[in-house]
């Protein structure tokens, strides 16, 4: 067709897109799903007894210990400026560094042995995400009502009462998130200096930054983003697959007894109905913190803190049906139908085992090294400005920096002492004094007579020993130069 047919033609007709069939959702689909914001119904019962108790344990913990006194000090101040961290009775140095890593290799190898045994202990029960949630659903509740009224009031038009009630609930919320703040920096400020530094308004950059920062995650966190944060933000979710089996105790629901679920009267018989034990009140769903159907099977949103079991136990027991239609169990256990005594034996398997005693290992390890603790740390270092000189008598002396840290919370008088060369002496002071919780330096100088050792350098040993405990001693090698 030539350019100008080409022109002349008509145009196209334009087609219309056909219309969707009824029923068909036309609207645009988002990649991420929109939050549908949870309330979770309270309840009562023996888990939630667990959880409460562990929520007052670690909140003791948390908020007590920075105002506890030991020695005339905190006892838990870790001095960041200073390099030294006490914990009770212990002074810790950036040089024992080790027993960090210890603690974080129990901590990893406690949670593998938790998880594999019975899922996730540590966020139903003793998360930090999941304590300060419980407390702040605790202050909503008390403000606002319970589930229907807070569904009710978020429901209903702004209003003055409204405005009071959300108003009151937000000021609990960031007055208690800033205390938790305050409380962290305490314990690496001295809390009763930060109290006075908070009422006068006189904190410094950092301590103002760290108080607003934690105050402000918490608030975030537990009144805003709760079940977000385990679901999305947490790793421990995403990553739990690979600590589960089929013999992990997890909260399950028993399909063989529960369906077909359905609801009917207290009276009824479920068996004439052809009905499992389950009434399909959807109680698990409502209790749950982060809105998932437990009967959908193990999810990886379940943070294990069974509060569906209690919700359901009660169900059964006011329907007169037998407990632990929710329970723990393992996913063995249900397609199996095992009895406890082989679920335990299941639970027990080798990786159980395995986990255990390396964990009591690195307990024991930890201790023993504690328990046997010398408060004293020494180091040895050649005095590079004068490596070897003669002084009277053609002896030949060897200057060196000796630093000594005394980690005791007492004063204490040190004997030096120096062998691995004949006639090897101390010509310095043979005793200091090291204040408590300090590190002090000291020239300390050592003589041979002349023609004891070949020109080269020689290994030798300095020991330190306390003047009143002999059992208090380190002892640092190095070398002494001849020419």
């Amino acid at each position: 067709m030539t350019e100008a047919a080409r022109a002349a033609a008509p145009p196209p007709p334009v087609v219309e897109p056909a219309p969707p069939p009824p029923g068909a959702d036309d609207t645009e689909q988002s990649l991420y799903e929109i939050r549908r914001k949870i309330y979770p119904r309270a309840v009562h019962g023996w888990f939630a007894a667990w959880r409460w108790a562990l929520v007052w344990l670690t909140q003791l913990v948390y908020y007590g210990l920075p105002w506890l006194q030991w020695n005339e000090r905190q006892a838990v101040l870790f001095d960041l400026a200073a390099r030294k961290f006490y914990i009770f009775g212990f002074v810790f140095w950036p040089q024992d560094f080790i027993y960090l890593t210890l603690l974080l290799v129990i901590s990893a190898l406690s949670l593998f042995l938790f998880t594999a045994v019975a899922g996730r202990l540590w966020c139903g029960y003793a998360c930090p995400q999941t304590v300060y949630t419980e407390i702040f659903l605790w202050i909503e509740e008390k403000i606002e009502g319970n589930r229907v009224e807070r569904m009710r009031l978020d429901q209903a038009p702004i209003g003055p009462r409204k405005l009071g009630l959300k108003a009151l609930k937000h000021a609990i919320w960031i007055a208690f998130a800033l205390w938790t703040g305050f409380t962290f920096v305490g314990y690496f400020t001295p809390i009763t200096e930060l109290g006075r530094e908070v009422a006068t308004l006189s904190t410094g950059p950092w301590e103002t930054f760290w108080i607003l920062f934690y105050g402000f995650a918490t608030y975030g966190n537990a009144g805003w983003m709760r079940e977000q944060v385990c679901k999305y933000m947490c790793p421990y979710a995403r990553f739990q697959g690979v600590m589960f089996d089929k013999d992990t105790l997890i909260v399950t629901y028993d399909p063989g007894r529960g369906e077909p679920r359905g609801p009917r009267s207290r009276k009824a018989d479920p068996r004439a109905l052809g009905l499992g034990d389950c009434v399909n009140c959807d109680m698990c769903v409502q209790v749950c913190p982060t809105g998932i159907d437990i009967r959908n099977g193990l999810q990886y949103e379940c943070i294990g803190c069974a509060a569906c079991i209690d919700a359901c136990d009660q169900v059964m027991e006011r329907m007169g049906y037998p407990k632990g239609l929710i329970r723990y169990d393992t996913q063995n256990a249900i397609e199996q139908g095992l009895g406890r005594q082989d679920v335990w034996r299941h639970v027990l398997r080798p990786r159980v085992l395995v986990y255990t005693t390396i964990l009591t290992a690195a307990v024991v390890a930890l201790v023993a090294s504690l328990y046997f603790r010398v408060p004293l740390k020494v180091e040895v270092l050649p005095d590079r400005a004068s490596l070897m000189r003669e002084v009277e008598g053609g002896k030949l002396e060897n200057v060196y920096r000796l630093r000594v840290a005394n980690t005791a919370e007492a004063a204490r008088r040190y004997r030096i002492s120096a062998s691995g060369l004949d006639t090897l002496t101390v010509a310095s002071e043979t005793e200091v004094e090291v204040a408590p919780a300090t590190t002090a330096q000291f020239a300390m100088r050592l003589r041979v007579d002349p023609g004891v050792a070949d020109k080269g350098s020689h290994r030798i040993e300095v020991v330190v020993q306390a003047a009143d405990d002999p059992a208090v001693a380190a002892s640092e090698r190095s070398v002494f130069l001849v020419r």
